[in-house]
């Protein structure tokens, strides 16, 4: 059984029926599994301390990232960007919060379908002061996302809690500088790559994002930083890994 999260068992992100029915089904995979394949060293911990699944028994397999499609890319825009749903468990509140102070120059685009909580996010943008400033495309095919990714300047990911975060290497294999939380997965992932915020402060947040926007240097060292990140996650490596793992079973 392969483990991708298990923020269900750990925050109010998810309706009760859906927590209630994923709860049920991970403690079986976990229970029937011979074999647990954990996404990241902070999911492999989730595993064991909350299905209690001996540590023996998981394997961790990081997930691969994808590169850019080769291409003429638009000019940077002064775009901050987020990939995922409109969701609470993406600290969406907190990060519109956050760039209500940023400079009226600057633009907010949250790409992603609506998901828990939406409605609530989508409210609270309505009465900002900086609606006119912030997008939300909704879901996005796979080359609009390519085009919002050549845009965007930064992207902004302070999640609450992710199982691995795979928009902060998308990100990094395209060149853009990112600011994401320093919590669950998301600083195994992004190493010392990327400018770690407080989830839980807007402050922190706000702070970082403007650290980004007036600081070119540092923008350019993690946009390095990022390149080099990125480059150590590959979707080979994670095919093979998951096959070694799957032979161990026939051993």
């Amino acid at each position: 059984a392969t483990f991708h999260d298990l923020f269900v068992l750990t925050g109010d992100y998810s309706t009760p029926e859906f927590r209630l029915r994923f709860a049920r089904q991970a403690r079986e995979a976990a229970r029937r599994a011979d074999l647990v394949i954990a996404v990241s060293e902070f999911t492999a911990s989730q595993v064991a301390a909350l299905l209690g699944v001996e540590r023996a028994r998981i394997r961790v397999v990081h997930h691969g990232v994808c590169l850019p499609p080769p291409g003429v890319r638009p000019a940077r825009e002064k775009r901050i960007l987020h990939v995922g749903a409109i969701q609470r468990r993406k600290n969406l509140l907190r990060l519109v919060e956050a760039f209500e102070a940023i400079d009226s120059d600057w633009t907010l685009t949250l790409a992603g379908g609506d998901g828990f909580g939406a409605e609530e996010i989508r409210a609270y943008i309505r009465a900002s002061p900086a609606r006119g400033r912030i997008e939300l495309p909704g879901y996005v095919s796979a080359a609009q996302l390519e085009d919002l990714y050549a845009r965007a300047s930064l992207l902004a990911f302070p999640s609450l809690d992710e199982g691995f975060g795979m928009p902060v290497l998308e990100a990094m294999a395209r060149g853009i500088p990112v600011l994401t939380a320093d919590g669950s997965a998301l600083r195994e992932v992004a190493g010392e790559a990327a400018l770690l915020a407080d989830p839980f402060s807007v402050e922190s947040i706000r702070d970082g994002l403007r650290s980004l926007m007036a600081n070119p240097g540092l923008r350019t060292e993690l946009t390095a930083k990022g390149f080099r990140r990125a480059a150590l996650f590959s979707w080979d490596t994670a095919a093979a890994r998951t096959w070694e793992v799957y032979q161990e079973l026939l051993r």
